[in-house]
């Protein structure tokens, strides 16, 4: 075990009400949420700077915002309800709209997205993959935000490590996770999903590849975002029970088509650029 660890007691809630606030008394604002909302928010005025780059009024940006919201956490939502605990959830359905109880999954949100940004695409008679290309700038950067939320509910982290950067998360609640540092993993996949974040970033406002390859931002997202989840899912601990026995989770078995989607994409790209 390393001798040299982070010690992590951070409150997942940001504040909580006083006493003296009879409705709201002992409730608190969590750090996870806080982050989720500001993903919206910070996306907004991005996808508003890529609007008006194009020329499209903030109507349609609007419209835009409904389909995401609605999409991300229905998607998520019940991502993690069938994809994860779907014996459970299919015997109580009533405890699917439960969000505020936690279980959200990623895989769950994309497919959802992908499915809403097809139709907000013929209502807009525009192409899925012209929406998708912009649409993964900001998407890529609300997975830093959710990750970090993560990281401050103390969730969803590695196995135990003697690393010096090692995270020992004290408030995980169960003691066998307490005890000893671990892969802050996420960290790795916060910090990965910036990363792609800004190459999106500067490939469209930069290079104009939202306009020269149909498909190439949309390809790199899902290469880089799921292709990194896959390796790093390598270092975390199992999130629900069956995984235990599994020699790729389920997390894994999920990104594999997304990847391969992705590599598709780009070699398709390639191939019309290389025609022209």
């Amino acid at each position: 075990m390393s001798l040299i660890a982070v010690i992590w007691d951070v409150r997942p809630e940001m504040f909580v009400f006083p006493d003296w606030m009879p409705l709201l008394a002992g409730r608190g604002v969590r750090w996870y949420g806080a982050l989720f909302a500001a993903s919206f928010v910070v996306g907004y005025m991005i996808m508003q700077k890529v609007f008006r780059r194009e020329k499209i009024g903030d109507k349609v940006l609007d419209q835009l915002s409904t389909y995401m919201i609605v999409a991300t956490v229905v998607g998520a939502r019940l991502g993690h309800c069938l994809f994860y605990e779907p014996e459970y959830y299919l015997a109580n359905p009533i405890e699917i709209l439960k969000v505020w109880e936690g279980g959200l999954a990623s895989h769950g949100a994309a497919i959802a997205i992908i499915i809403a940004l097809f139709f907000f695409a013929r209502r807009q008679k525009k192409t899925t993959l012209w929406i998708l290309d912009r649409i993964v700038i900001v998407v890529a950067l609300a997975g830093f935000f959710i990750r970090m939320g993560n990281l401050m509910n103390s969730e969803i982290f590695g196995h135990i490590t003697s690393m010096p950067w090692g995270f020992q998360f004290v408030r995980a609640g169960d003691p066998a996770l307490t005890a000893d540092p671990r892969h802050p993993t996420q960290i790795y996949e916060g910090f990965w999903y910036l990363a792609t974040f800004f190459f999106l970033y500067w490939a469209y406002f930069k290079k104009s590849m939202g306009e020269k390859q149909p498909g190439f931002l949309f390809a790199v997202f899902l290469v880089s975002i799921f292709g990194s989840r896959f390796f790093i899912e390598f270092l975390k601990e199992p999130q629900v029970g069956f995984e235990t026995s599994m020699t790729l989770n389920m997390g894994q078995w999920l990104s594999i088509p997304f990847v391969i989607a992705g590599v598709y994409l780009w070699f398709i790209g390639w191939q019309k650029t290389k025609k022209a």
